[in-house]
């Protein structure tokens, strides 16, 4: 396997490097690979991102052609490693800490109360596509804030990615303190350390958090998937934008499956659901309930 610091050699300039560009045949090819293997519907405008986002693949692999770096993905993978490398690759990982709040508002006065008057008192969430893990930590923390008078309660949110690289920063949940920056502070000294030394600058989630949270490779294409419900909520926001109608539409039925007869399905702002036969009914901003089976 090549350095990923491979020489230009007689290219000269690395303006010269053919990894810069791409084809309309290759970025078709890849394109189709991509959707096939994630969902992700990638636009005619997005061929600068593929190129941009890949090139360091083919840097790794001493390739100079896009073409070249299929060729691998379909003949040379057996295992599916550089399958993993190129999803993580090629992935969005937007996310922040208490995004949406109207969300978190929702949970803590619709969902919590409902909750906590169950004997036993259960709760299970669901962060899809939780990115590198501030929606799940947020999460725990508007959980925790919630059931401070119940402390035998049972919690457990589930946190799934494709990406191995995001959840893994997820599962050691340090964070700078600009990504920390939309705590409370009043919340941040509550549930994370603050790094000394030489991790000054980072926060550190506590127990409390984490303990509730287990972080898992999912890919939302797989099925079945290895999840058992039911959920109380599904949390899939700014996810499924990234897909085609149809794989939207399918997810979405898959999520109403799994939750419970009164639970929600939350999105993000520019997402909704159409009509699927679903079960579900627009309760609040981006915000659904299952109803049960139609």
């Amino acid at each position: 396997m090549a350095s990923s610091h491979k020489a230009t050699g007689n290219f000269g300039s690395i303006l010269d490097d053919s990894r810069l560009t791409i084809s309309d045949g290759e970025f078709r090819q890849l394109r189709q690979f991509i959707h096939a293997h994630t969902g992700i519907a990638l636009s005619e405008h997005k061929k600068a991102l593929v190129c941009s986002r890949l090139s360091k693949r083919l840097r790794h692999h001493g390739l100079q052609h896009y073409s070249d770096y299929y060729v691998l993905l379909v003949e040379q993978d057996p295992e599916g490693v550089e399958l993993m490398a190129m999803i993580n690759a090629i992935t969005t990982n937007k996310t922040d800490f208490f995004r949406e709040p109207h969300h978190f508002r929702f949970l803590a006065e619709q969902l919590y109360p409902r909750v906590r008057t169950r004997r036993p008192a259960r709760l299970r969430l669901w962060s899809a596509g939780t990115a590198t893990g501030e929606e799940a930590y947020t999460l725990a923390i508007n959980v925790r804030e919630s059931f401070a008078a119940d402390p035998t309660a049972d919690i457990r949110i589930l946190a799934t990615d494709i990406d191995t690289n995001v959840l893994a920063h997820g599962e050691r949940g340090v964070y700078t303190a600009d990504q920390a920056r939309h705590i409370p502070e009043a919340l941040l000294h509550r549930y994370f350390w603050r790094g000394q030394g030489g991790n000054a600058g980072q926060v550190k989630a506590k127990p409390a958090l984490a303990d509730l949270i287990r972080f898992r490779r999912l890919n939302l294409l797989d099925n079945p998937w290895p999840i058992h419900g039911p959920f109380d909520a599904i949390l899939c926001r700014n996810v499924i934008i990234y897909f085609d109608r149809e794989t939207q539409q399918q997810l979405i039925a898959r999520f109403a499956r799994l939750l419970r007869p009164d639970g929600y399905l939350l999105l993000g702002h520019s997402e909704s659901v159409h009509d699927v036969g679903s079960g579900l009914r627009h309760v609040g901003q981006s915000v659904y309930q299952y109803l049960g089976a139609p």
